[in-house]
C-alpha cells in the first residue's frame, strides 16, 4: 500500500465471485466478459447472504490478487474456494468493505489459510459495535463484533486507513470514507453504532469500495454493499481516479427491502447517466431491483452466480 493516489492503469483485470446470495447451476452460457463455473451435480458451489471477490490485476509482467471481504461464514467461503481453486495464501492482501458480518464473517478462514500473515486494509470504524433498531417492533437485534486482537494474532497486519489509498503497486484503488453527495441516498435509518459511549444513528463512515482502471475500458468500480449509496460511491471514485469513463459496476447496491425500494428507480436513472458498458448488481441489491435493472439496463445487465468470473481487458 501506498500514499500517494497514482492509480495506474492495467492491462487486465479478472473478478472471481466467491460467495454472493445467489448461485444458479443452470447458467452455462459465458461470453468474453464473463465465465461460468460449470459443475456437475451433486458438486455444487453454495450461496449465502454475503459477499467475497477475488480481483486479480495484471499489467505487463506484473500479477496482484486483492481479495475483497469474506462473506458470512466460513464453511461457504472456504466451500467455494476450494472449488475454485483459491490459493488464500498467494493473495497479496485483503480488503474490509465495512464491518459487517456478511463481510468479515469467513476472514479468520482466509487467515488459517496463509499462515506467514496478510495485510488487512480496513476503516477503523469496521471495529465499531452495532445494532439494528426496528421502530416499529421496538427489536434491538445486536451484529457480532470484529475484534482488533484477534486479528492481530491470527496474523493479519491492519491498516486502518480512512481516506483512499491504492493497493497492488497502484493498481488498485481503494475508496476509503465515500462522499454523499445524491439527495436520495440516506444510508440505513435503522441502524445504531455504539460511539462514545451511546447508541447513535449509523453514518456507515467504513463503506468503501474498490476500482481498477482497465486500460482502454475505463474504471471497474468492485462495491460492498455500498451503504454510502451506489451512485454516490461510483461517483466518487470517478473523482479520485479523475475518470468519465465507467467500464462496469459489480457488487452489492444495497436497495433490497421497503426502506431502499423506493429509491431504485432514482437509483438506476443515474446509472443510466453514468453509463457503465456492464452492470452486475449482487448481494444486497434484492430481487426487486436486480429484475428492475435486467428490465431497464438489458444490454448492460449480467445476472451473477457464484463462481462467475469476470474479465475486463
Amino acid at each position: 500500500m501506498v500514499d500517494s493516489l497514482n492509480l495506474r492503469q492495467a492491462d487486465r483485470l479478472e473478478v472471481t465471485v466467491i460467495v454472493d446470495n445467489y448461485t444458479d447451476l443452470t447458467l452455462v452460457d459465458s461470453t468474453e466478459t464473463f465465465k461460468r463455473a460449470v459443475l456437475s451435480p451433486p458438486a455444487a458451489p453454495l450461496a449465502e447472504h454475503g459477499l467475497s471477490c477475488l480481483l486479480r490485476v495484471f499489467a505487463d509482467s506484473e500479477e496482484h490478487a486483492v481479495l475483497m471481504d469474506t462473506g458470512m461464514s466460513p464453511v461457504c467461503l472456504l466451500h467455494n474456494a476450494d472449488f475454485l481453486n483459491v490459493d488464500f495464501s498467494k493473495i497479496d492482501s485483503v480488503v474490509l468493505s465495512h464491518g459487517h458480518c456478511d463481510h468479515f464473517g469467513g476472514l479468520f478462514a482466509v487467515l488459517s489459510r496463509a499462515p506467514g500473515g496478510l495485510p488487512l486494509v480496513l476503516h477503523p470504524d469496521a471495529f465499531l459495535r452495532r445494532r439494528v433498531n426496528i421502530p416499529i417492533t421496538g427489536h434491538l437485534r445486536e451484529s457480532p463484533v470484529l475484534k482488533e486482537d484477534a486479528l492481530r494474532k491470527a496474523g493479519a497486519v491492519l491498516h486502518k486507513v480512512t481516506g483512499p489509498s491504492t493497493l497492488a503497486s497502484d493498481l488498485v484503488l481503494v475508496s476509503g470514507e465515500v462522499e454523499r453527495v445524491t439527495d436520495f441516498e440516506k444510508g440505513f435509518p435503522w441502524a445504531e453504532a455504539m460511539i462514545n459511549g451511546r447508541w447513535v444513528a449509523e453514518s456507515f463512515r467504513d463503506d468503501q469500495a474498490l476500482a481498477v482502471d482497465v486500460k482502454n475500458k475505463g474504471l471497474v468500480v468492485v462495491a460492498g454493499c455500498s451503504h454510502a449509496g451506489i451512485i454516490n460511491t461510483v461517483r466518487y471514485v470517478q473523482k479520485l481516479a479523475k475518470a468519465d469513463t465507467v467500464h462496469a459496476v459489480l457488487g452489492g447496491f444495497h436497495l433490497g427491502g421497503p426502506i431502499f425500494e423506493p429509491i431504485v428507480e432514482e437509483t438506476i436513472e443515474e446509472m443510466r447517466r453514468i453509463a457503465p458498458r456492464f452492470v452486475v448488481p449482487m448481494h444486497c441489491t434484492g430481487w426487486k431491483a436486480v429484475n428492475r435493472f435486467a428490465q431497464v439496463l438489458p444490454e448492460q445487465f449480467i445476472l451473477n452466480s457464484v463462481g462467475t468470473t469476470y474479465t475486463f481487458g
